[in-house]
């Protein structure tokens, strides 16, 4: 038989085998009798009984298959398990690709309907305090072990429902992994070590997934263990080193529109902490005036990332954020904190061949009423191998 109409048999003889595992539970909990027993032995005595005929494992895949429906993420858990996969996206109940080494792929995975990853959802979402409705269509979450989830459903979403899920690892690579990857090269790494170390307050800029919270993670190994670190991010992933640290993150509204706390509350609230340094996973909103305040009042050697084409463009958007706060601040007086307070601009990219790599490195430089960037570090060009983290 085909392999592929092998599974489909599988899926829906699991699917049959669950409804009925659900209509034998209920009737067992309106009965009143003895309290339900754990539910993979309810799973096995059922497949047992239903499903004698079949080899053993099989009786055993079947097992898994209806374990996952009931209590797992469905036919995610299999590319859940698969290390190599960065990340799973899913478009609508019959479309599910992943992202391998840098490039998005299709896979053969499906959810039987689009209830089925309703359910997924909501078995996503529920421990972790979150819902989805038509009332509030779309949420982002983070799963116990850090990875990011966005779910989006109609009418917001046309064709069905759309999650896409961001995985991290519980151990992030340091610098030195960083180097065996391609990532940064053996002079970065004693460069920016050396930036880190004299306190110098970095800004992380790339596109989507080009590895920015990746390198501040890994950055942050060259800040000293005995200095006081608050990192503040919208969904803790950083997983410093440090044994002084203090990781906070954002809230968003409840149901109700109450209890949201966001990045710039979490900032004002961290400078009253007696922070040595200061991590914020990504700077979005109005916070980058805090933060620029913050680095131009003593607070040196803050690290952080913005979404950006290059490291001009990052002083840009870090104006147009500040902009956002709505105090009235003129241009001028912006460009000003933004020239005093940030040193350098570190550029990561992802390349055709899906590897990601830092692509420059630019000091911040006031010039004529104004702030721009001088080039320390471009991939491939002569300034390469050059020191500069002393600089000032």
């Amino acid at each position: 038989m085909d392999e592929r109409v092998r599974r489909k048999h599988l899926d829906e003889l699991a699917a049959e085998l669950r409804g009925r595992l659900v209509e034998r539970r209920r009737a067992e909990a309106a009965s009143g009798g003895a309290s339900l027993g754990p539910l993979p032995d309810a799973v096995r005595e059922l497949v047992d009984e239903d499903a004698a005929i079949l080899e053993q494992p099989t009786r055993d895949r079947l097992c898994e298959l209806i374990l996952r429906e009931a209590v797992g993420l469905g036919p995610l858990e299999e590319l859940l398990a698969d290390t190599a996969v960065e990340e799973v996206m899913v478009n609508g109940h019959d479309r599910v690709y992943v992202e391998r080494a840098g490039r998005i792929e299709r896979t053969e995975v499906s959810f039987a309907s689009e209830q089925a990853l309703r359910d997924a959802i909501e078995r996503i979402l529920t421990p972790l305090g979150r819902r989805v409705d038509e009332l509030s269509p779309m949420v982002d979450a983070r799963l116990e072990d850090g990875s990011r989830v966005h779910v989006v459903i109609p009418p917001l979403a046309v064709d069905g429902p759309s999650m896409s899920i961001r995985r991290f690892s519980a151990v992030r690579p340091g610098p030195r992994e960083l180097v065996e990857l391609g990532t940064i090269t053996e002079e970065l790494h004693d460069e920016l070590g050396a930036a880190v170390s004299a306190r110098r307050s970095i800004l992380v800029s790339g596109g989507t997934g080009s590895g920015k919270t990746t390198l501040l993670n890994a950055l942050s190994a060259f800040i000293e263990k005995d200095e006081r670190v608050i990192t503040i991010e919208d969904a803790a992933e950083l997983r410093l080193r440090q044994p002084h640290v203090v990781r906070l993150e954002s809230r968003p509204a409840n149901v109700e529109g109450r209890g949201k706390v966001t990045i710039r509350d979490l900032l004002r609230g961290a400078l009253r902490m007696r922070p040595d340094r200061i991590v914020i996973g990504e700077v979005r909103g109005g916070e980058a005036l805090d933060l620029l305040m913050a680095m131009n009042t003593g607070h040196e050697g803050a690290l952080s990332t913005v979404h950006a084409n290059s490291p001009e463009d990052a002083l840009r958007r870090i104006e147009t954020l500040a902009l956002m706060a709505g105090v009235g601040l003129p241009h001028e007086a912006i460009r000003e904190q933004l020239g005093r307070g940030l040193d350098l601009v570190v550029h990561l990219a992802r390349l055709s061949d899906g590897s990601r790599r830092v692509v420059e490195v630019a000091e911040v430089v006031r010039t004529a009423g104004s702030v721009g960037v001088r080039e320390l570090y471009r991939l491939g060009s002569e300034t390469e191998g050059r020191p500069w983290a002393a600089r000032h």
